[in-house]
């Protein structure tokens, strides 16, 4: 009877511990059934997750230079900056194969500027052959180029005395014995004109632009002691036939004054500058001397202006004959024009009227020597 009782608390006990053991792997299959759907669930929903992400960083600002050249978006633009000490010039664009526009001309009380130079060292030493100016074409590496200013005192400005001769050509001729008539002492002898041009192009002369020699009268600017300034008057045929050439070939600056009325020709050279010999006014006026000494002042500057607006510039006027008094003045400062070249001669200094500028004439028969003892 004890043995069965026994038996029957065994059995109890057995089905109590299958009841657990169904109970506790009841809950884990559930644990496990909910996880697998939970992970379901996100992986089917939307990431809430906040997303960062890093900012995008400003691009780097254009220098000056670069900017210049990527407005230009141009092969041969060139971006010229400038250094030296008070040197506070923004960079300029420039044009390469062609001539330097107008440089800037710097200001400085108690000091006079020396010009811009290739190199500091160049600088220092006010070396002539590396002075850059609008008588030179542009030429970059990489598009661009630095100048270096230089600076000297008004006492060694005035110190180097600098005089500068204008020279003045009219015709040309091919014949050695020259041209017959009264114009003959016009015609300088092509031959005579090259040696000429060869001297000025290859033994260190400096060839100012008229914006210099305006500030160098001025005395704010210093022209090397070697300086001069190559003009011809009329724009005569043979002048584009016979000079130009030459002016290509020595890469010399030279002025031609030019009478609007009779001829517009364009530029024949990047090396020769058209400037104005008047419109009208190259004939005698009411008492047979030119025109320009017998009209008002207001006359005389509507008629140069007709000429700047033909040319596109106003800056330096050749007198007509050489005729002038203080009305024709009057009347080329009323049109905007800063120079004014007479036929008077002598050089030009610190100092010298820039409506009266002198000149050095050059005739019929003035060779190479004529022209040495003239100018060195």
């Amino acid at each position: 009877m004890e043995s069965r009782k026994r038996m029957y608390r065994r059995r109890r006990l057995f089905v109590a511990l299958l009841a657990v053991a169904a109970l506790v792997l009841g809950v884990g299959a559930f644990a496990a059934i909910t996880s697998l759907n939970t992970s379901a669930v996100s992986a089917d929903a939307p990431d809430t997750t906040e997303q960062t992400t890093a900012p995008t960083p400003d691009p780097t600002p254009l220098s000056a230079e670069e900017q210049l050249l990527a407005d230009a978006d141009d092969p041969l633009a060139c971006a010229v900056s400038f250094e030296g000490e008070a040197i506070a010039q923004e960079p300029m664009l420039q044009s390469q194969n062609a001539l330097y526009a107008p440089l800037p001309i710097p200001a400085q009380d108690g000091r006079v500027f020396a010009g811009w130079y290739t190199s500091a060292e160049a600088a220092v030493a006010y070396q002539t052959d590396a002075r850059v100016n609008g008588a030179e074409l542009v030429a970059c590496t990489d598009q661009r180029m630095v100048l270096h200013g230089a600076w000297m005192s008004p006492e060694d400005n005035a110190a180097a005395d600098t005089q500068v001769p204008i020279l003045m050509y009219h015709q040309f001729t091919t014949r050695p014995e020259g041209e017959d008539g009264w114009l003959r002492g016009n015609y300088a002898y092509i031959g005579d004109f090259e040696a000429q041009m060869n001297h000025i192009a290859t033994t260190g002369f400096y060839m100012p632009t008229w914006d210099e020699l305006s500030a160098f009268i001025d005395g704010r600017l210093f022209l090397p002691n070697r300086s001069v300034i190559v003009t011809d008057d009329d724009a005569d045929q043979t002048w584009f036939d016979l000079a130009v050439p030459v002016v290509d070939k020595y890469q010399v600056l030279s002025t031609s004054f030019m009478i609007t009325a009779y001829r517009q020709d364009p530029a024949p050279s990047p090396f020769v500058l058209r400037r104005s010999h008047t419109h009208d006014m190259h004939q005698a006026g009411a008492n047979g001397e030119g025109r320009m000494v017998n009209w008002t002042a207001e006359e005389i500057a509507a008629d140069l202006n007709t000429s700047g607006d033909v040319l596109g510039v106003r800056e330096v006027i050749a007198y007509p004959y050489g005729h002038h008094n203080d009305t024709a003045k009057q009347g080329v400062a009323m049109a905007g024009y800063e120079l004014a070249r007479t036929i008077e001669p002598g050089r030009v200094q610190i100092g010298t009227d820039k409506l009266a500028l002198p000149v050095v004439r050059i005739d019929y028969g003035m060779g190479l020597d004529a022209l040495i003892n003239q100018i060195g």
